[in-house]
């Protein structure tokens, strides 16, 4: 086991450097003059040079990209040429690590930046990964068990409902009726655990989380049931049931525990995907997120903020992935031989 743990790590860290590369790449190697959307439209061209100077931009792209991976391990100060540092020493700002960069347009690096909406991020995704893993499979695995009958049907056909309403629609509704024209529950409006303690935090993700969670529910009811008669229909399966296993054994030791490879795939990668934010809630009920952040930065053309989002969602795709390999070899030990 400990091979096959150090072997993925391995292999996650050689993919997260060539992650980084590429997406530095995409974002920086490119012909757009970087500095003049930093410098404004009425920059001179000393200021562009001068800009371009401090933030790096006039430096190769093998340059930038190693002075952005020290920044990460080490951190960095801005700005970048030594000569400004040297010439006004008081506009030096230090990023520690792991430092992502340093957004002119916000006067702040960029992992003060996420640090700042990541609690909001990571709150909304925790609870809406817990609402849909558990009702999602719950339902799956009952509407599998009840086959062809009313509750099937029901489930499923109630789960198509729900997948077919996008997530703004439905924060939308949950916003304008349950909030506002009902009153069933304050305004939404996201409280940290220090402000309003774990009620109030929990209550603020209510109706966000559940937003989240009916859209990926709906799917996973699908497929865990898809999954669970899958697996019942195996030669394991009838075995156990040929030797007499009661039915709750043979369900929960060894039809559910097959389905559950693919759905912990699935829902590794979809927890990592909220990560990264999750836009169109946070647009929907105005929560400071890591999503609402990567609106701003991309309609401010902020390539710093824009290029920190995009490492750190794909940061967590790949943990992401490491984890479902790991539980793979839990859930089945012969993967640790692959």
């Amino acid at each position: 086991m400990l091979a096959y743990v150090i072997r993925r790590l391995f292999a996650g860290v050689i993919m997260l450097i060539v992650m980084s590369i590429v997406t530095f790449a995409l974002f920086f190697a490119s012909p757009i003059d970087q500095a003049s959307f930093i410098c404004g439209k009425n920059c001179s061209a000393a200021q562009k040079k001068q800009t371009a100077a401090a933030m790096g931009y006039d430096d190769s792209f093998a340059n930038q990209w190693a002075d952005f991976a020290k920044g990460v391990v080490q951190g960095r100060d801005y700005p970048d040429d030594p000569k400004l540092r040297e010439t006004a020493p008081e506009t030096i700002v230090h990023c520690e690590a792991p430092c992502l960069g340093y957004s002119r347009e916000r006067g702040d690096t960029v992992t003060n930046l996420i640090k700042d909406t990541f609690p909001v991020s990571f709150s909304l995704a925790v609870s809406a990964f817990i609402l849909w893993m558990v009702g999602g499979v719950l339902l799956g695995v009952t509407a599998a068990l009840k086959k062809g009958s009313i509750i099937d049907r029901g489930l499923v056909g109630l789960s198509l409902i729900a997948y077919a309403f996008p997530t703004f629609f439905v924060g939308l509704v949950l916003y304008k009726f349950v909030a506002i024209k009902w009153g069933l529950t304050e305004i939404p409006r996201y409280t940290s655990i220090a402000e309003g303690g774990v009620g109030g935090w929990l209550s603020s993700l209510t109706l966000p989380a559940i937003t989240l969670a009916l859209f990926f529910m709906a799917a996973y009811v699908r497929m865990t049931r898809s999954y669970v008669i899958e697996s019942f229909q195996e030669d394991y399966v009838r075995t156990a049931r040929s030797k007499g296993l009661p039915e709750r054994t043979v369900t929960y030791k060894h039809a559910l525990r097959a389905a559950l490879t693919p759905i912990v795939t699935m829902a590794g990668l979809d927890f990592a995907g909220l990560m990264g934010g999750a836009i169109i809630t946070e647009s929907v009920f105005n929560y400071p997120g890591m999503g609402k952040l990567a609106v701003r930065a991309s309609s401010d053309f902020d390539l710093p903020t824009t290029v920190g989002l995009v490492i750190l969602l794909a940061t967590f795709v790949i943990l992401a992935n490491i984890i479902v390999d790991l539980l793979y070899a839990v859930i089945d030990p012969r993967v640790r031989l692959g």
